[in-house]
């Protein structure tokens, strides 16, 4: 048995992990998906206030306030930022760090520069239209979802505090090193916003090529929201982390 804890990606909530949670839970693991502030039913909160280091207190506070210990932590998208920075500060409470088609940093760089100029600005943009200073979901078919898929996250979705985006990350990479990593590559479709990353954590000169033994990366031939488009597929490859050839 390990504990998961399930971090969803930009526009998302808890909501996006339900299937994933559930299959866990029926193989007799224990799992927790968190909402972060201002985003899902916690959308009420959505404030100019809201930044980068609210979330990952977000993600810290549901670490400690458990006193959770040997977690799975599964972060999806822009929560790449929140679990890079975890692993940073609360190692011992990690056993396994997985990427799910998601922004692995670099010291100092913040989400917004692993995009390209154009989708940088036309975010900013729409943040500073909004007295709330956050940004609109992006139609779920840039996300490989078609029919019911579609329409469920479509209308789940909430707009995305802006003072996220641009918030440089610090963090001793050796740290985070320490910690086995998965990198989970969605292929099908791909999504232009990761290509940067993708083309990143293949590289072996990456953070020194310090990925342990046992850190890896895993494609599956689904788009950028697999929690929901294969969750059983997501759900294998998740419990795969735990074991020792992993």
């Amino acid at each position: 048995m390990a504990h998961f804890l399930l971090v969803h990606g930009a526009w998302h909530g808890a909501w996006c992990w339900q299937r994933v949670t559930e299959a866990l839970i029926r193989n007799g693991h224990r799992a927790h998906a968190v909402t972060l502030t201002g985003l899902g039913e916690r959308a009420h909160l959505m404030s100019p206030a809201i930044t980068l280091e609210t979330h990952i207190s977000d993600v810290v506070n549901a670490l400690e306030a458990e006193e959770l210990q040997d977690v799975v932590l599964v972060v999806h998208s822009y929560a790449g930022m929140l679990g890079t920075a975890v692993a940073d500060r609360l190692p011992h409470r990690l056993q396994h760090l997985v990427y799910v088609d998601a922004v692995v940093p670099k010291v100092g760089e913040s989400w917004s520069s692993t995009h390209a100029s154009a989708t940088r600005q036309a975010r900013l943009v729409a943040a500073q239209g909004n007295p709330d200073y956050s940004f609109p979901a992006p139609d779920p078919a840039v996300f490989g979802l078609a029919d019911t898929d579609h329409a469920w996250v479509k209308r789940r979705q909430t707009p995305h505090p802006g003072h996220t985006y641009e918030a440089p990350l610090q963090f001793d990479p050796k740290r985070v090193a320490q910690i086995p990593r998965t990198f989970i590559n969605c292929t099908r479709p791909t999504l232009a916003t990761i290509d940067v990353i993708r083309t990143r954590v293949q590289d072996p000169r990456f953070w020194d090529g310090a990925w342990l033994p046992g850190s890896r990366r895993v494609d599956m031939a689904t788009g950028h929201d697999p929690m929901i488009s294969a969750p059983v597929e997501l759900t294998t490859v998740l419990q795969d982390c735990i074991r020792p050839e992993a």
